[in-house]
C-alpha cells in the first residue's frame, strides 16, 4: 500500500459513512477532519515515519492520542473513536490484517460540572431583562425568553426553534422538537406563561410588523428585525442581561438549562424526571446534576445521622 493509498483509503471510508451508514454530513465532515489530522500525524510526525497502514502500530496510535493533551478527554476520546471505526473499515476492506487501534483505550474523562447559577442570581437575571416598565417589545421579549428557557430546560435550539402552535398556555405546556426531531411535551410555569402571555399579546405584533417581505407568522421569538430570532442573538441577549444584573460568572444560554436541572434535582426531582425533561436519551447524561454543593451535604448529614446534632 503506497503512500498515496492513505488518501483513496480516507476516500472510501468517507464514502461508506456518508451514503452505505447514512451518516450526516455535518457528522462525516468532523470524521473527515479528525480522521486527516490523524493520517496527516502519521505521515510526519510518527518516529517510523509511517508510510502505509501495514507500518502504524498500536504504539502510534497511543503516541498520536498522548499528542492531543491541549484537548478535553472528550474531545480525545472523539478522535480516537473516528480512529477505531477508520481501522476496522481498513480491515473490512483487506487494506490491513489487524485492527491496531482496538486496544487503545479512551482518556479518562475528568468531571466537569457544568456551570449553574443560584436562585437568586436567576432572580438577578430575569429581573435585568426588564428595561425601565419593561413594556417596549424588546424587553418583553427577553424576559419571556429568559423565562421560558429557564422554565423548560430547553436548549437554545430548541427555544429558538419554538413556534406559536407549539405553546399550551392554558395547560402550562410546551412542545420541544429536540437531537434528531424528537419531541417532547415540557411543563412551564405560571411565571414563564404571564411573561409569554404579555410578550405575545403586546410585544411580539410590533416586532412582526417590522419584517420586510413576508411576515414571520410561526416563531414565537422575533429579532429586531421581525425574523426568527437566531441563536447567537440569543447568547447576546444572554450577556447584556447578566452584566445589568452583576452577575460575574461567565454563563451562556447552557447556563439555564443547567440552572433549570440542578435546581430541580436539589428541589426533590429524580434523575428519571429530570431526564425527560431534558430530553436525555441514557439517565447518564443527566446523572451530572446530582452533584450535591457542601451547604447541601451538611444539611442532609445533620438531618439524617443520629449523632449528628
Amino acid at each position: 500500500m503506497a503512500r498515496n493509498d492513505f488518501d483513496d483509503l480516507e476516500e472510501q471510508f468517507l464514502v461508506h459513512i456518508g451514503v452505505e451508514r447514512g451518516l450526516a454530513a455535518s457528522t462525516v465532515s468532523a470524521y473527515a477532519a479528525d480522521l486527516s489530522s490523524y493520517i496527516g500525524w502519521l505521515q510526519s510526525n510518527s518516529e517510523a515515519r509511517v508510510r502505509s497502514l501495514a507500518d502504524v502500530t498500536s504504539d502510534d496510535v497511543e503516541k498520536y492520542i498522548a499528542s492531543l493533551d491541549g484537548l478535553s478527554a472528550r474531545t480525545r476520546a472523539r478522535h480516537l473513536a473516528t480512529i477505531h471505526e477508520f481501522h476496522k473499515f481498513a480491515v473490512s476492506q483487506r487494506a490491513a490484517s489487524l485492527d491496531v487501534s482496538e486496544r487503545v483505550k479512551p482518556p479518562k474523562a475528568t468531571t466537569e460540572f457544568p456551570d449553574v447559577l443560584t436562585v437568586e442570581e436567576i432572580d438577578a437575571l430575569l429581573n435585568a431583562a426588564s428595561v425601565g416598565e419593561g413594556n417596549d417589545p424588546v424587553s418583553l421579549r427577553d424576559r419571556a425568553l429568559l423565562e421560558f428557557m429557564y422554565a423548560s430546560g430547553a436548549r437554545v435550539s430548541e427555544a429558538v426553534g419554538t413556534d406559536v402552535d407549539d405553546l399550551d398556555l392554558e395547560h402550562l405546556l410546551v412542545r420541544l422538537t429536540g437531537k434528531g426531531d424528537k419531541q417532547r411535551l415540557v411543563p412551564i410555569g405560571s411565571y414563564a406563561v404571564e411573561a409569554l402571555r404579555r410578550y405575545l399579546n403586546v410585544g411580539r405584533g410590533p416586532l412582526e410588523r417590522r419584517a420586510k417581505g413576508t411576515p414571520e407568522r410561526s416563531a414565537v421569538f422575533l429579532n429586531k428585525r421581525g425574523k426568527r430570532l437566531s441563536r447567537q442573538s440569543v447568547w447576546e441577549i444572554l450577556q447584556v442581561c447578566a452584566k445589568r444584573a452583576g452577575i460575574t460568572k461567565q454563563i451562556h444560554p447552557h447556563s439555564l438549562r443547567h440552572s433549570f436541572a440542578t435546581h430541580l434535582i436539589q428541589g426533590g426531582a429524580d434523575v428519571r424526571t429530570v431526564q425527560e425533561l431534558l430530553g436525555h436519551a441514557s439517565v447518564t447524561t443527566t446523572q451530572i446534576y446530582t452533584h450535591i454543593s457542601p451547604v447541601g451535604l451538611m444539611e442532609a448529614y445533620v438531618s439524617a445521622h443520629p449523632r449528628a446534632r
